[in-house]
């Protein structure tokens, strides 16, 4: 009977270690599939974020371009009417300088 007895332990307890070790699987695999899908939330997330940081900074860069053109423009702008109103300030005065040399080459 003690044969019987610890035949019928020892297939137990085998049976036990089966359980105990397929347990550690299951939750081993179950462990690894949950990480996987965390990191595939994480790695979508992260793609957001970084979607939204490069739209950020092109908003930024655009922003700062057109404030670059408004004030080349307005440079410009200034820049041309000052060359205008010297232009036409100085209009007279070439005016009487030609008419001086027309004359001169007239009655030379």
């Amino acid at each position: 009977m003690a044969k019987e007895k610890i035949l019928s332990e020892i297939k137990e307890a085998e049976d036990n270690a089966r359980k105990m070790v397929d347990d550690g699987n299951k939750r081993k695999n179950d462990r690894i599939a949950s990480a996987r899908a965390e990191a595939r939330e994480i790695i979508k997330q992260a793609e957001v974020d970084a979607q939204k940081s490069a739209q950020s900074a092109m908003k930024s860069a655009e922003e700062s371009i057109a404030s670059d053109k408004a004030k080349i423009i307005e440079n410009g702008e200034n820049e041309a009417k000052f060359i205008a109103s010297s232009a036409s300030s100085n209009v007279d005065e070439a005016v009487k300088v030609i008419i001086n040399e027309f004359e001169r080459a007239i009655h030379a």
